[in-house]
């Protein structure tokens, strides 16, 4: 089984997820993803498998958020995931992919229920 997080080592619950993926045998292919953002494309796929808008995984008290003007209703969900894209600490974490469904590790036991 392929199981890959999107991970902030400096994020308490991502350190979580992956001990506690770690603890239950899994080796995950670890994606840091400050430094290695998910594509627009990649996002979307993500986002279809949490079932979740775009809003739904963004991270609301970050800096970026206010100094973009994210919270404009008028953003459509295009717009959003670009912002993702270029701004990635926007994004929630950790996320874990696995038998194509993926969850996101809040609390961290979540992501137990898609290995």
């Amino acid at each position: 089984m392929s199981v890959t997080i999107y991970h902030n080592p400096r994020c308490s619950k991502s350190r979580q997820t992956l001990e506690l993926l770690e603890k239950k045998g899994v080796a995950p292919t670890v994606v840091e993803y400050l430094k290695t953002p998910p594509t627009a494309e990649q996002l979307k796929a993500i986002l279809t498998q949490l079932r979740f808008t775009p809003r739904e995984l963004m991270r609301k008290k970050e800096a970026a958020y206010n100094e973009c003007k994210l919270e404009n209703p008028a953003l459509s969900d295009d717009d959003l995931i670009r912002f993702m894209v270029e701004h990635p600490i926007l994004i929630e974490r950790p996320i874990v992919l696995a038998n194509d469904k993926a969850a996101l590790g809040r609390p961290p036991e979540q992501v137990l229920e898609i290995l």
